[in-house]
């Protein structure tokens, strides 16, 4: 059995990496289709665009519901049973013939895919203290690199066998994924040994404890909201002109923040060394110059590959910082303290996809910029407030 002070070994730091992205790619396979899916349905954009809101905040409750559960029960089986759930919610989207079918199974992937939150409270706790951070930014490495090839693959499958082709894949994956699991993932002793409704209630007490948990993870919220916001309306961006381009072009394009991914797996060592808040500041600048890019060179796609790149940069400058700092603030509570953190984080999440998808509906791109500048300038503000509060 793992202890905290045995280490992780880095043969199951490379699967949890590669199980943290296949889980979390499911609720990102919908963004590059969502065009295909209204050109098939018949659907307005503003309802198809309810299909990664429902996604998101079906994982918002996820966090809140599932992840604390990792302190108090098997995390083995806690992911088994995640796995499973999801699988089968994949398979429902392929079936679907209504939207309200379509909406509750997308609400239920995202609710059923909550594993790589999981993994890297796992990761810290039994990482040794100089491996911390090193050890989990190799887990949102993985996370970060399923998300982006989630895009890329979808598109393309999207492309040559239509949108519903993807999600019976994804169920595939995850049947395989869960076998992996049950051979590779250890049991490990729980650190709550109360009951599920005293659980629940010691989530409000940490955060109360530690109201720092609260500022990195509004400010994250914020620019994560800004970040999807991208996303939620990329395709319908890139079927316009000057580019009039399919689902496949849309997921070539996520490779573009594979620099992100990268970022993110040597970041982590700098983190102690530079700060939470410069780290978390850099990240913001970064955001905050990509949407300026979006704006200005948004009819040419080196402005489009560009502002991408950055944008993916400094989302994980935000996520990695913040999210490590609030699990350092309670290290006995680090599934808990994720709790706080990734439920904030995906509120915001769904909050920027359902404004940046209405925004679009009435005006257009320029209505999305609006609505992503608007997100990253609240993270810019819960951030000076935080400073502020703190140096009194």
């Amino acid at each position: 059995m793992l202890r905290p002070d045995g280490g992780v070994p880095k043969t199951l730091i490379g699967v949890l990496a590669v199980m943290a992205g296949i889980s979390v790619a499911n609720i990102y396979y919908c963004q590059p289709l969502l065009g295909m899916i209204c050109e098939e349905t018949g659907l307005s954009e503003f309802k198809v665009n309810l299909m990664p809101v429902f996604t998101q905040v079906g994982y918002a409750l996820g966090l809140l519901f599932i992840i604390p559960l990792g302190d108090m029960l098997s995390r083995r089986r806690t992911v088994l049973a995640s796995f499973s759930a999801a699988a089968a919610a994949l398979l429902v989207i392929y079936f679907s013939r209504s939207v309200v079918m379509l909406l509750l199974a997308s609400f239920v992937t995202g609710f059923a895919s909550v594993s790589p939150q999981v993994f890297i409270p796992f990761v810290s706790l039994y990482s040794r203290p100089a491996e911390k951070e090193k050890n989990a930014g190799i887990v949102l490495s993985g996370l970060l690199v399923g998300i982006l090839a989630s895009r890329v693959l979808s598109g393309y499958v999207g492309h040559l066998l239509g949108w519903r082709a993807m999600f019976v894949i994804a169920a595939g994956i995850m049947a395989v994924s869960s076998a992996v699991i049950f051979r590779l993932f250890p049991e490990v002793e729980p650190t709550h040994k109360g009951s599920f409704a005293a659980l629940m209630g010691s989530i409000f007490t940490l955060a109360r404890k530690h109201p720092r948990s609260i500022i990195y993870a509004t400010r994250s919220a914020m620019a994560f909201g800004s970040f999807l916001g991208l996303w939620a309306c990329l395709a319908f961006r890139m079927a316009q002109e000057p580019y009039f381009m399919g689902s496949d072009a849309v997921g070539l394009l996520a490779l573009c923040g594979i620099a992100g991914a990268v970022t993110a797996s040597s970041l982590g060592k700098y983190i102690p060394r530079l700060g939470t808040e410069t780290v978390n500041a850099l990240g913001i600048v970064l955001m905050a110059a990509a949407w300026a890019l979006f704006a200005l060179f948004g009819g040419h796609m080196a402005g489009m590959v560009a502002g991408i790149i950055i944008i993916d940069i400094g989302m994980q400058c935000i996520q990695l910082s913040n999210q490590s700092a609030t699990m350092r603030l309670c290290p006995e509570a680090t599934s808990r303290m994720n709790t706080i953190y990734m439920v904030t984080y995906f509120v915001g999440g769904s909050l920027g996809t359902f404004l940046a998808g209405t925004a679009w509906s009435l005006w257009a791109w320029p209505g999305t910029i609006a609505a992503g500048v608007a997100m990253i300038a609240a993270a810019a503000l819960i951030s000076v407030a935080g400073r502020a509060h703190a140096a009194r």
